[in-house]
């Protein structure tokens, strides 16, 4: 296969966010400058409190820097209003959380539909693109299903599916199996990295865990809210 087209989808430069603990400002990221690009599988990879979260947040448009600039797609995110940046989180991004973060009262396939939903998707076209991604996924029998009939994996299914809907450029993982078993979490990594390369969506992980990190082709250390490696692997 091709190596993907060095496209900057993200640009981050000299990004700085500090929270204030008493009277004391906390560093959770220090002048951290990062371009992420099409069809990349990253691990950012650190202790707890070395600032990935924070990262992940400041570069999906979850939280805005003190200082520092990012451009997204090539627009200064800096510029946007609350309303733009999301929808440039819709439009742009997809998100995988480690509590899969789906409505309880919705099937997979209509926790699938709803960001599509909300973009304004014809109805019969959202469903057909959701049942399309819960098969790509490997869940064709469950699209009906709620997620508390499910297991933890199916659930992660679910949400990796429900992040490609909107067709991203770049999918977020927060830690995305701290709460799977050993053998699930490697079926989803490599159900993931599979997704990145048919597709050529970036993947950017927020981890702990090793066998992430193992399948990353590009691993960023942080430590104390800065970079101190950024590793690209053949």
């Amino acid at each position: 296969m091709a190596a993907p087209a060095l496209v900057s989808l993200l640009d981050a430069r000299d990004l700085v966010r500090t929270y204030a603990m008493g009277a004391e400002a906390v560093f959770a990221v220090r002048g951290v400058s990062l371009a992420i690009r099409a069809g990349e599988f990253v691990a950012l990879q650190g202790p707890s409190g070395s600032g990935k979260t924070t990262l992940l947040n400041l570069l999906g448009l979850l939280d805005r820097p003190d200082s520092g600039a990012l451009t997204v797609g090539g627009v200064d995110a800096g510029g946007l209003s609350e309303n733009e940046r999301a929808d440039a989180r819709r439009d742009r991004f997809g998100f995988v959380f480690q509590t899969f973060n789906l409505i309880p009262v919705l099937s997979a396939r209509e926790n699938v539909e709803y960001p599509m939903a909300i973009a304004g998707r014809a109805g019969a076209d959202r469903r057909a693109r959701a049942i399309d991604l819960l098969e790509t996924v490997g869940l064709a029998g469950k699209v009906d299903v709620r997620p508390d009939l499910l297991s933890g994996g199916q659930r992660q299914r679910v949400a990796i599916a429900r992040a490609l809907a909107n067709e991203p450029a770049v999918v977020f993982a927060d830690e995305p199996t701290a709460n799977l078993d050993s053998h699930t979490a490697e079926e989803i990594l490599d159900l993931m990295r599979g997704l990145c390369d048919a597709r050529g969506v970036a993947f950017l992980f927020a981890t702990h865990d090793p066998r992430v990190v193992e399948r990353a082709r590009r691993v960023v250390a942080l430590h104390d809210g800065r970079i101190e490696s950024d590793t690209v692997r053949g």
